[in-house]
């Protein structure tokens, strides 16, 4: 069993999530919260499933995940 951070981000029309420390791109969806959730856990099985354990990326594990802004001049 692998523990794997999963980043939600919510928007107007519904929750996006994705994973980090994966090796690809793997993203779910959802309008709730939970659903995002549950359907990124998902696509994630499907992932290794397809591409096997290397899809996972041992040598760059993520301790922490920060959400930070930021003021640009545009």
């Amino acid at each position: 069993m692998v523990s794997i951070k999963i980043i939600v981000e919510k928007h107007a029309d519904g929750y996006v999530a994705y994973p980090l420390g994966l090796s690809g791109v793997v993203v779910g969806d959802g309008d709730t919260y939970e659903e995002a959730l549950a359907d990124v856990r998902s696509a994630i099985l499907f992932h290794i499933e397809t591409f096997g354990e290397e899809a996972l990326d041992p040598d760059s594990p993520v301790l922490e995940a920060f959400v930070a802004e930021a003021t640009v001049a545009g």
